[in-house]
């Protein structure tokens, strides 16, 4: 399908591979430590880890020879997800955790709680849903799946 969101569940979409990717950016880098920081079964694991490197998002980096142990680097790709699980944690804050957030991001920079945002690249507005409509871009092609449904026939 020739849909960016479509292609990137693809690669992310299974159930442990955002969080695999969370811990990744909080600094986890070694199978054993994913292993019991998320209580995955070592095969599951495996498979999500060989995924995220097959396709660019983490690299896999030898840092012992006997036995040959590596461990899983986040590549410019995969820390490109930090705003996508960002905005990801914030909605279940809001709708799913009404105790309030388990985890809260910092900017270390101030000190206060970090929120991410839509912004406009050209003016900076803040952007919600409304505020936006979409077009064709320059990789769709005739024959993709329209943006507008067609009407349904009588």
């Amino acid at each position: 399908m020739n849909c960016s969101l479509a292609q990137s569940l693809e690669i992310i979409g299974e159930w442990w591979t955002p969080l695999i990717l969370r811990d990744a950016m909080m600094g986890v880098s070694r199978f054993e430590q994913f292993q019991a920081r998320l209580g995955i079964a070592r095969n599951v694991l495996t498979q999500r880890l060989d995924t995220l490197v097959e396709h660019g998002l983490l690299e896999r980096v030898p840092y012992q020879e006997r036995p040959v142990r590596h461990e899983y680097r986040l590549t410019p790709m995969g820390r490109g997800l930090w705003p996508a699980l960002q905005m990801l944690r914030q909605w279940g804050d809001q709708w799913l955790a009404p105790e309030g957030p388990p985890v809260e991001t910092v900017h270390e920079t101030c000190g206060h709680v970090l929120e991410a945002r839509l912004a406009c690249a050209h003016c900076g507005e803040q952007v919600r849903g409304a505020d936006q409509s979409m077009r064709h871009g320059p990789g769709w092609s005739v024959g993709d799946t329209p943006l507008v449904p067609e009407p349904a026939a009588s």
